[in-house]
């Protein structure tokens, strides 16, 4: 990143178009402490490190993390030493994120397969209701 990268300022519309998010979405994550951008009057001005802290607030939420997790991985953002834990940590996230995803996907095909026997207990009980009454009687 340059330096005039570092200096660069950004308003809450251009991180909401750049990020496809609303103003309302970035003033919420405003109001839960996880953005403090600096204000001009009413204007809010936002900073390289709040446009970072959003980006790993959006990946998070992507990951399917809480804010609150969110929360502690952007909270060692920025701070010395601190990139090999917050890494680790949410390498720790994803792995969780992973293994709930997997049982989620087990519960789900156990569901499918249940579904697809009431189907096929539903197809065979309809087949014999619409045959003809003389062959219902027979058997």
């Amino acid at each position: 990143m340059s330096a005039a990268d570092l200096q660069r300022e950004f308003s809450i519309r251009d991180l909401a178009s750049e990020f496809g998010v609303t103003t309302r979405t970035i003033r919420f994550y405003e109001e839960k402490g996880l953005l403090d951008p600096r204000r001009n009057g009413t204007r809010r001005i936002y900073s390289p490190a709040d446009r970072t802290k959003l980006r790993l607030i959006l990946r998070g939420k992507r990951l399917g993390l809480s804010l609150d997790e969110s929360a502690e991985i952007i909270g060692m953002y920025g701070s010395p030493g601190n990139n090999r834990r917050q890494l680790e940590t949410l390498i720790g996230k994803i792995r969780e994120k992973r293994s709930e995803l997997e049982r989620q996907r087990e519960d789900l095909a156990v569901m499918l397969n249940e579904l697809a026997g009431a189907e096929r207990k539903c197809r065979a009980a309809l087949d014999v209701l619409t045959k003809p009454a003389d062959e219902r009687r027979e058997k």
